[in-house]
């Protein structure tokens, strides 16, 4: 019901705000985690760009949704261009967009520092705990793994929420086997 009210509440700022790149790029990304066709939202998100070519959010926003399509060298580069144009801005949640490409890219050594940075700039943030214990899970460091999941479970009781954002059904399952092989579940 919620994914619902959230997509329709989207179509219609679409239909009001005209070239907004804001409005684009936050109703695409609305829209695509409530699983709305994902290239289709990337599209809006290009449209926005194209009209503001300097909107941070909006690179940000097409580094999301290119990590929900499994484009994750694309999705490094969308990341790496919203930092470019906000380099003192909050950085954690690009980090963690970063973190998770490389996480499903299975290059771990090179997600690990830039997820301990997400997690660091906003402790609060769960999801990238979640990256974090899945990646020290499938490096083969389930103490380290089951640490970040005793954190995650003082932020939140969810130790596995938005998946289902992720299209491809081989990344989502191999990001659910080292969250739950970092809970000490069999995988």
């Amino acid at each position: 019901m919620e994914s619902r009210k959230s997509v329709d509440f989207a179509r219609r700022a679409l239909q009001v705000a005209g070239d907004d790149p804001g409005t684009l790029a936050n109703a695409a990304l609305a829209m695509a985690y409530y699983g709305e066709d994902i290239g289709t939202m990337m599209t809006l998100v290009d449209r926005a760009l194209a009209l503001n070519p300097s909107f941070e959010r909006g690179w940000y926003i097409g580094a999301i949704l290119r990590l929900f399509a499994g484009q994750f060298g694309r999705a490094i580069e969308f990341a790496e261009a919203s930092l470019r144009l906000s380099p003192h801005g909050r950085f954690g949640q690009v980090f963690n967009v970063i973190g998770a490409s490389l996480l499903l890219s299975r290059r771990f050594n090179e997600a690990l520092p830039k997820l301990l940075l997400a997690v660091q700039d906003d402790p609060s943030f769960p999801t990238p705990y979640r990256y974090l214990a899945a990646c020290y899970a499938h490096m083969g460091q389930l103490a380290d793994a089951r640490e970040v999941v005793a954190r995650l479970r003082s932020i939140t009781s969810a130790v596995v929420a938005g998946v289902d954002c992720f299209r491809n059904p081989e990344d989502r399952e191999f990001y659910l086997s080292g969250l739950r092989l970092a809970a000490g579940e069999a995988s």
